[in-house]
């Protein structure tokens, strides 16, 4: 059987990917705050935008949230217009952007691209693409899809 180093295994992947998370996520954050935005609220409007009306168990599906975190996220932007939650079929609960939530989203949207564009430009294309893949899989690998 093959040694492995000790050192190039000794970093914790939860820790290295929360450390990036929150220092990525600040720069968004701050670049978002001008529209009493945080980027995970950009996160669900853009991905209720996608597919609406969107039912609550596929949104919180993609955007890898509990129901109790997705209600406790859901909350202000309900409470700022920009969301509709509707009863569907059943017990089924379907998101839908108001008008004045697709107008924040828009507006938002030149700030969150000039954040993407300046951390995927300095990576450069390759590296961007595999991160991308590596992020996918390790997501999967966490949720026992892989």
């Amino acid at each position: 059987m093959m040694q492995m180093h000790h050192d190039s295994l000794s970093g914790c992947a939860c820790t290295l990917l929360r450390k990036a998370a929150r220092a990525v996520g600040h720069v968004y954050d701050e670049a978002l705050a001008a529209h009493d935005m945080t980027t995970a609220q950009f996160a669900i409007l853009r991905t209720i935008a996608r597919s609406e009306p969107l039912p609550l168990s596929r949104l919180a599906e993609r955007l890898v949230l509990d129901r109790t975190s997705l209600y406790r996220a859901l909350a202000p932007l309900e409470a700022k217009g920009w969301v509709a939650v509707a009863k569907g079929q059943g017990k089924t609960k379907l998101a839908t952007l108001t008008s004045e939530g697709r107008t924040a989203m828009h507006a938002a949207e030149a700030d969150w691209e000039a954040v993407q564009t300046r951390i995927t430009g300095a990576m450069g294309d390759d590296e961007w693409v595999a991160l991308q893949g590596a992020l996918k899989a390790i997501t999967g690998l966490a949720q026992g899809t892989h």
